[in-house]
């Protein structure tokens, strides 16, 4: 792609990869760069730097942005704890991340006001996803959660706040949901905002290094916390590729580095962790603490305070941290996770970004070593299919639904297709029948024919009569699904949801919409020009057996590939 012109979004872009790549994208000369980080003094260090190296650039050209990108915009400026320590806050946070992805929730979040507000072509995230997400540690909050439960049941419960702040909490750390919800929120926003790439800095977690990893704090080695970040890393992986295989999303790139990256400055300097500096205490031998009985983790009247803070020459690696002489070497060692600098992660993503081919995108990689569909399975097919209806033949059964490969609409889509089979027989008949008389015959089949009957609603496909008022059904339904409450409104609006996502309609709207998918795919088959006999299309009348039969399983496939926007996009 050419950057010339473009707007370019830096996620992350005070930190120690994010800047190096602000600077490698001015070679470039984009249109405008919008650079975030989580806090506000952050986002205007990063402007204010990129001014003093690139001061022939406009005022207006590098935009400060900050806030916290994974959760609403209202509560962008708090700190986590902030969060978990209001009740309110909690609970929108809770209901962001659990409930379903929905208009208001896709509006109401950071992600999709930041990508509307500036409607960057071209997003690159740097923030370390995994590491924000996974050092939550849902271990530790889950053994306080333990330590509530156990309580409660010690206490008979007589106060239930403290066991529900603790449930609470444990539901704000929990990885998977945070990060799905994560990635649909970005492939949203940035297909409703025009984004055309979107490339990601990730992590493997562990710096390169495998279960032997030496490095922890004060964890288990290998550490779960650590463990945690891979994992998620993994995952966040996996679902980008899935974003990448999305048809109207971004063309979708990660740059994984697998090594300590370094550095930001060299420096003697006041000595900080999480940005305030480290007190210097003092313990003289005469008050040295007797180690009997129990010992106490955190002790507040031991040590001495000296005024003074810690002081030394140290590098400093961005996001990940102060190191001493002695650790950077430790950590440099050939064996050990070595380092990669941030300019060079940098021309690799512009590279990228650019149509280049570094080697290095990890959606490319999987891309090019997952096994995809063969000729010999696709070759088979057909040896599949005519056992199958011979076995048809030879039993006097229809092979149609069993509701064991999902969704429910898939099964409903099936057996609607049956049942127009079994009354009209071809897709013709179907466009030159009128809705009410469709109606009518499909009913008279399910009213008739016992057993077809059952086998609807004994695999949880309920039969919505012409009425739209009454419903045959067995004990369980797929459609809605079991959220929590074991009864739920039948309004207009829920039954039309109902009947879409999983039930067998047969009401006079729904043969129309039939009538008119038919129609649909008939018209655009006789498109074709005529004596077209290349390789460019499916889609052919000897395809459709010119439209003579109702096959249900091919036309759902269509209505899958088409209707829904469902269709693979690579082999």
């Amino acid at each position: 792609m050419d950057i010339q012109g473009k707007t370019v979004l830096v996620i992350g872009g005070w930190g120690l990869v994010g800047s190096a790549i602000c600077r490698k994208f001015m070679e470039q000369r984009p249109l405008r760069m919008v650079v975030t980080s989580l806090v506000k003094e952050e986002a205007y260090e990063a402007v204010a730097s990129l001014r003093r190296e690139f001061p022939h650039m406009g005022k207006d050209f590098f935009v400060p942005w900050w806030g916290n990108i994974f959760v609403r915009h209202e509560l962008k400026d708090l700190s986590r704890e902030e969060v978990l320590g209001n009740e309110d806050f909690r609970a929108m946070f809770i209901d962001d991340i659990i409930d379903e992805l929905t208009e208001p929730v896709l509006r109401r979040s950071s992600l999709y006001k930041l990508m509307h507000q500036y409607k960057p072509d071209i997003v690159v995230d740097c923030v370390n996803s995994a590491t924000a997400i996974a050092y939550q540690d849902i271990f530790q909050v889950s053994r306080q959660a333990i330590k509530e439960i156990q309580r409660a049941r010690r206490d008979k419960l007589a106060s239930p706040g403290r066991l529900i702040d603790a449930t609470e909490r444990l539901l704000c750390t929990l990885y998977v949901p945070q990060l799905i919800r994560h990635v649909q929120l970005m492939y949203r926003s940035m297909t409703s905002a025009g984004t055309r790439i979107y490339m990601k800095i990730g992590t493997s977690g562990t710096g390169g290094m495998g279960l032997n990893i030496p490095y922890t704090h004060s964890e288990e080695r290998p550490s779960r916390v650590l463990l945690s970040k891979s994992s998620v890393a993994g995952a966040h992986t996996l679902l980008l590729f899935l974003m990448g295989r999305t048809p109207d999303a971004p063309i979708t790139k990660e740059i994984k580095p697998a090594a300590a990256i370094a550095w930001k400055r060299i420096a003697y300097d006041e000595v900080k962790k999480r940005g305030r500096p480290i007190p210097l205490v003092d313990c003289p031998p005469g008050e040295a603490v007797k180690l009997d009985g129990t010992l106490s983790l955190n002790e507040k009247d031991v040590g001495i305070d000296t005024g003074d803070t810690l002081r030394s020459v140290f590098i400093d690696t961005g996001e990940n941290g102060i190191f001493s002489r002695g650790e950077f070497e430790a950590i440099s060692t050939p064996g050990q996770m070595e380092f990669v600098t941030p300019e060079e992660i940098a021309e690799c993503a512009v590279f990228e970004i650019r149509a280049g081919n570094t080697g290095h995108d990890i959606i490319n990689a999987l891309d090019n070593a997952t096994l995809a569909p063969t000729y010999r399975a696709g070759f088979l097919f057909t040896n599949a299919m005519t056992q199958m209806k011979k076995l048809e033949r030879q039993h006097k059964v229809d092979s149609v639904a069993f509701e064991m490969l999902g969704p429910p609409r898939l099964s409903k889509l099936l057996y609607e297709a049956y049942l127009l089979k079994l009354a009209y027989s071809s897709m013709t008949k179907v466009v030159n029948a009128r809705p009410p008389a469709m109606t009518r015959r499909l009913h008279g089949l399910i009213r008739t024919n016992r057993k077809l009957r059952s086998q609807i609603i004994s695999i949880g496909i309920p039969i919505l009569l012409p009425d739209g008022k009454s419903m045959l059904r067995g004990s369980e339904i797929k459609i809605p699904p079991y959220r929590g409450e074991s009864e739920l409104p039948a309004t207009k609006a829920s039954i039309d949801q109902w009947a879409h996502d999983g039930w067998v309609d047969l009401r006079v709207k729904n043969m129309k919409l039939w009538k008119a998918r038919m129609k649909t795919l008939i018209k655009t088959v006789q498109s074709i020009p005529k004596g077209d006999t290349g390789s460019g299309t499916l889609d052919t009348s000897d395809y459709w057996d010119n439209f003579s039969e109702i096959d249900p399983g091919k036309l759902c496939g269509w209505i899958f590939s088409n209707e829904e926007k469902g269709k693979r996009m690579k082999a």
